[in-house]
């Protein structure tokens, strides 16, 4: 049986590949991403098919940026998809802009704070100031929250300072950089198993390239799900 707060990454070439692959999954999962690199392979018009005609949810990881106006125009026009998640950047301008985009919609705008796929080293060469990755999170979290935002993106390792924080009742945590025990990193550094994501105080985990990628994406599916309902994944927030 599907669990919502497990979201699969469809990061694969094209919404042919996206509609092979959900019908591959069936009904253990029910929410699925897509980002930037299926926009142009028909992401938008497979996140439609899959809400509309599969009753799917959607999580639509744009990572959007830009000056204010063009923000809130951007996700005013998305928001009539009657998707159920989307990305921007953390910053309060850009969370404060994208829900006046998203006002009198059902759809959740979720704050990037700091990418899984970055250490220490890679904020320094963007120039991003000192301090832990562990501490700026939560930070930068917090001021997305204040702006507006419905829930934010973050690593596992960082959710339960996120969580702690006053402002994060009745707000999303959720992870990318998930991966079951022995599973290739890819390229994220910043990861955590299902069960030490749950336990963390996540909402909902994404899971990409260990589903997709197995020779039985399904089975692969439910046996994330079964550590993430197991005795280890036990959190206050399920």
């Amino acid at each position: 049986m599907a669990d919502d707060r497990l979201i699969v990454a469809m990061d694969v070439p094209n919404a042919v590949a996206g509609l092979e692959l959900a019908a591959a999954l069936g009904d253990s999962v029910n929410f699925y991403k897509i980002g930037l690199g299926m926009l142009t392979g028909g992401g938008l018009a497979l996140a439609n098919e899959l809400k509309q005609e599969h009753g799917k949810r959607i999580f639509l990881d744009m990572k959007l940026f830009d000056i204010g106006a063009t923000v809130e125009a951007a996700v005013r026009g998305l928001a009539q998809f009657d998707l159920d998640f989307l990305t921007v950047h953390g910053d309060p301008y850009v969370v404060r802009a994208a829900k006046e985009g998203a006002a009198g919609s059902s759809l959740k705008i979720l704050a990037v704070t700091i990418l899984t796929s970055l250490d220490r080293a890679d904020l320094d060469d963007a120039m991003i100031k000192a301090g832990e990755v562990g501490d700026l999170v939560p930070e930068r979290a917090g001021r997305a929250f204040e702006a507006g935002a419905d829930g934010v993106i973050a690593s596992p390792h960082e959710a339960p300072a996120i969580r702690a924080l006053p402002e994060s009742l009745d707000r999303l945590i959720v992870t990318p950089g998930v991966r079951p025990a022995g599973a290739d990193k890819g390229d994220q550094k910043r990861i955590a198993t299902p069960a030490n994501a749950i336990a963390n105080g996540v909402d909902h985990i994404v899971v990409g390239r260990p589903i997709w990628r197995a020779p039985d994406p399904k089975q692969a599916a439910n046996s994330i799900l079964t550590e993430m309902r197991s005795p280890q994944a036990h959190s206050p927030n399920r």
